[in-house]
């Protein structure tokens, strides 16, 4: 296993869910966004987590200062991209900080796996259940990247920059959690946790809060579009 799971190749068990989710996210926003700026967008969120990334995995654990830093550590790279001024107050700046969150999150499955050693990895139950953790990662970030560009467009960006750190805490006390339990049988709890918490932010930013860009005839055209996916 380990010499199958490089860096490299684990980088695309990121990538290709993000891109499936992004994909399945986009339908009935197409007049918001340019295709070449939904693509520059999630190469930029690679980047930036790549950095993240590496901040979050040489933090202490549970250490209650670390936990409030990362989350606005993290956010505040998204933000900085966001709030450029030609994005202020655009609609399209949900669907892009969408993608941003999509290519942040994406990362985070490379570092996961290699924060935890080859020799972990080999074991194929572990393997899988880090893969599964790191969806949650993923979602989370997607979620708050559409939260905190739709924030920017409404012109209240420090109420949901805000929101969007203190809905990250409780998500960052269970990874941190994965980490001290992750020789123990509730590491493949945690990593459910991950997911479902990362699902739950998702489903409300794409239900509840994308659609508010949308008219109400575009909104029911992007109802069916998607029940017949």
């Amino acid at each position: 296993m380990n010499d199958i799971v490089l860096p490299q190749a684990s980088l695309f068990l990121g990538i290709i869910p993000a891109l499936i989710l992004l994909y399945i996210s986009l339908k009935g926003y197409e007049v918001h966004y340019k295709d070449k700026n939904i693509f520059l967008t999630f190469v930029i969120g690679i980047v930036f987590g790549f950095f993240a990334a590496i901040a979050r995995i040489y933090t202490v654990p549970l250490v209650i200062i670390y936990i409030i830093s990362i989350a606005i550590f993290e956010q505040l790279f998204k933000t900085i991209i966001l709030n450029l001024r030609r994005l202020q107050e655009k609609k399209e700046t949900t669907i892009y900080g969408l993608s941003l969150g999509l290519g942040f999150g994406a990362i985070f499955t490379p570092f996961l796996l290699i924060s935890v050693g080859s020799s972990t990895i080999s074991n194929l139950h572990i393997f899988l259940l880090i893969i599964i953790g790191s969806f949650g990662f993923i979602l989370f970030h997607a979620a708050s990247g559409a939260y905190i560009g739709y924030g920017i467009f409404a012109g209240k960006l420090t109420k949901f920059l805000a929101l969007a750190i203190i809905v990250q805490l409780p998500f960052n006390i269970i990874s941190d959690l994965t980490r001290l339990y992750f020789t123990t049988n509730y590491f493949a709890y945690l990593q459910v946790g991950l997911v479902l918490y990362g699902l739950i932010f998702f489903w409300y930013v794409v239900k509840k809060i994308m659609p508010r860009i949308l008219s109400q005839s575009q909104r029911r055209k992007r109802r069916k579009k998607t029940e017949q996916t």
